[in-house]
């Protein structure tokens, strides 16, 4: 696996991937990374995908490890990880970049799963979503219902399917230790993205409150 993404890794990467076995048991595999400029990688589709995303989205990754070695270096390997960390990697495993008018956004961080699905369906229309986390993408290779992202609201409008480098470069940018502490996620159930599975066309799908669940008061 590390041979191949290396083998496929543009110029502008700024890690090689080695083998997960160069990985010392003692060592933090974020400060491994910044260290060595090396990502541990097995050979499985969790780690495939965690490549696939440095290859894309190389500013942004690096930016995501330099947060996280540099909590590391401040405040050492804790038993629990803080804030920073704790979100910078929620960010890494499975964030959802979405690109969406006021409305849409809105009703997605209030949790309104009726309106934001129902009346407000034709604006996804007008959405852009991209799953960025790699443990998001590996769960969709074998789909189920309660698959749920953490949305990251991205500023400037972007083709997923286009060139992604703007995307990346303001990404790079936006992630802060600031923002990422204060966690402005909002989950979405994947499954829901209208479009992205024909069982979301049936009545009652969304009415399952074991995915779809109520904002906490």
């Amino acid at each position: 696996m590390a041979a191949a993404l290396n083998a496929h890794a543009p110029p502008t990467v700024p890690v090689r991937f080695v083998p997960a076995a160069e990985l010392p048991a003692d060592a933090s595999y974020e400060a491994f990374i910044a260290a060595r400029h090396a990502v541990p990688t097995r050979d499985n589709g969790h780690d495939a995908f965690n490549g696939l995303a440095w290859l894309r989205f190389a500013r942004t990754k690096a930016r995501l490890n330099a947060l996280q070695a540099a909590e590391i270096a401040r405040d050492g390997v804790r038993a629990t990880r803080g804030p920073v960390r704790d979100a910078a990697t929620v960010f890494d495993e499975n964030a959802v970049l979405l690109h969406a008018p006021d409305a849409l956004w809105q009703a997605l961080r209030e949790r309104r799963w009726a309106e934001l699905f129902g009346p407000l369906r034709p604006l996804w229309r007008q959405a852009r979503v991209l799953v960025f986390g790699h443990a998001a993408l590996d769960k969709l290779a074998a789909p189920y219902k309660s698959i749920t992202g953490h949305v990251w609201r991205v500023g400037p409008a972007f083709d997923p399917a286009g060139d992604l480098q703007a995307l990346d470069d303001w990404l790079a940018h936006d992630l802060s230790a600031d923002k990422l502490a204060a966690k402005p996620f909002a989950p979405l159930p994947l499954l829901g993205v209208p479009g992205w599975w024909a069982g979301n066309e049936e009545a009652g799908f969304y009415e399952d409150a074991r995915v779809f669940r109520a904002a906490r008061r």
